[in-house]
């Protein structure tokens, strides 16, 4: 076994191992508004669903190198909303390309052409390609010397039509392919899927039914 002691190893030695290991991790296309009423999209792989009751998500968004906050996290900061949006392969170069480092006055939504669209309880847009949009309002935060955790909770939920039937309450999972962050600068496609029943996981020796959906 390779072991590590993560107290003898710097921050970003931490962070590559990390980020590379505890993977694939969903993505928060996040929208906010600037307080110069800029609209601002910024990906962010650190993020998950933390419970149902109150529904609630997190994200986590790192401080630059000089200490200062992204705008995501200075908008969240100063009026508490924001929109996660889930992307998928069509939208996956565009939601990458909001990743590079615009100025404050500029919308990535502009400047690699994805679409607003007004949401329906917060000021921040929601994202028109997106499959899937939360509208959110802060809940809680928390504060570390590198970052902020966010912990959103959400007001409305906004699903491309077809993608959910609202009276199953299921998500038709065969049309929903959201890409995950892999590690380095790799994604991943979630389209290669398989099943393992209850009496398989009894006997892992029985694969038989094991099946791509």
């Amino acid at each position: 076994m390779t072991e590590v002691d993560f107290d003898q190893i710097s921050s970003y030695e931490r962070y590559k191992l990390m980020a590379s290991l505890i993977v694939p991790r969903p993505i928060a296309l996040v929208t906010s508004l600037g307080e110069n009423g800029v609209v601002n999209a910024a990906p962010f792989s650190m993020f998950n669903m933390i419970g149902e009751d109150p529904p609630i998500l997190m994200i986590s968004i790192n401080r630059l190198l000089d200490g200062q906050l992204k705008d995501t996290a200075a908008n969240i900061l100063h009026n508490g909303e924001f929109v996660v949006h889930m992307s998928d392969e069509a939208m996956a170069v565009k939601m990458h390309a909001c990743g590079k480092a615009f100025p404050s006055e500029v919308s990535e939504l502009s400047a690699v052409g994805l679409t607003s669209t007004p949401s329906l309880t917060v000021k921040p847009p929601r994202i028109l390609e997106a499959p899937i949009a939360f509208e959110c309002v802060l809940h809680e935060k928390l504060e570390t010397p590198s970052r902020y955790v966010f912990i959103g909770r959400i007001k409305w939920l906004a699903a491309r039509e077809g993608l959910i039937d609202t009276q199953a309450w299921r998500v038709n999972l065969k049309d929903y392919r959201p890409v995950a962050r892999f590690g380095a600068s790799f994604y991943t496609r979630t389209n290669d899927r398989f099943a393992i029943s209850d009496d398989e996981s009894k006997d892992p020796k029985n694969t038989s039914s094991i099946d791509q959906i």
